[in-house]
């Protein structure tokens, strides 16, 4: 939230709730995902930056693909305008989602190696690097596994390897705390990491996306 909704808050919370209560009563019929991705359109077209980096991985999690993303976009260029795409589309670049890369937007979903099984520490988290353009934290127990994006889903803030702390991963930009064994955010935040479908074949660890 930013500073000027947390102040109106305080300043007149009757009148915010009320505002807030609308916008969720106005939306409930529709599914996650097409509310997220008309509050994504709302956010480009007052060119609310906060707001695009925020409601971009919002929509993703909620299921939409960067493909429907763009399709949003750009099937609101009659009220946007190229100028308002354009301002979008280069902050979506600078976020650098690897689903939005030129090369993974044409790319059919694919199982990607990404360590050998016995390199997973048991128990514990694994963190590997730069695996196709993705970086990904691991959670092993016994035979079976987690495997997550290491973008946080708030606003596709990378966390880092250092972010490590017991089962817990903590994104160094707006401090939101999950817990590697269920992928779920405990602090902070609401939404849970981005889990990937994962195997293990010949040996090697991958995981589909």
């Amino acid at each position: 939230m930013s500073d000027a909704l947390s102040y109106l808050m305080r300043a007149r919370p009757e009148a915010m709730k009320s505002y807030f209560g609308f916008l969720k009563e106005a939306g409930r019929h529709l599914d996650p995902k097409t509310r997220s991705l008309i509050s994504l359109i709302t956010k480009i077209d007052s060119q609310t930056e906060r707001g695009l980096r925020q409601y971009l991985p919002r929509a993703l999690h909620d299921g939409a693909s960067p493909q429907e993303v763009l399709d949003a976009i750009l099937t609101a260029f009659p009220t946007l305008g190229l100028a308002k795409i354009i301002w979008a589309i280069d902050i979506m670049l600078d976020m650098d989602i690897p689903g939005f890369r030129l090369e993974m937007l044409v790319a059919e979903p694919a199982w990607h190696g990404l360590i050998d099984w016995n390199e997973v520490k048991d128990g514990g988290i694994t963190y590997v690097n730069d695996c196709d353009g993705r970086n990904v934290f691991i959670y092993r127990a016994g035979d079976d596994c987690h495997v997550y994006d290491s973008r946080c889903p708030h606003q596709a803030t990378d966390i880092p390897e250092l972010a490590v702390a017991g089962k817990q991963l903590t994104c160094p930009k707006h401090k939101w705390v999950f817990d590697v064994i269920s992928g779920e955010c405990v602090a902070k935040g609401s939404r849970p990491l981005d889990q990937f479908e994962s195997r293990v074949t010949a040996g090697r660890l991958e995981a589909r996306w």
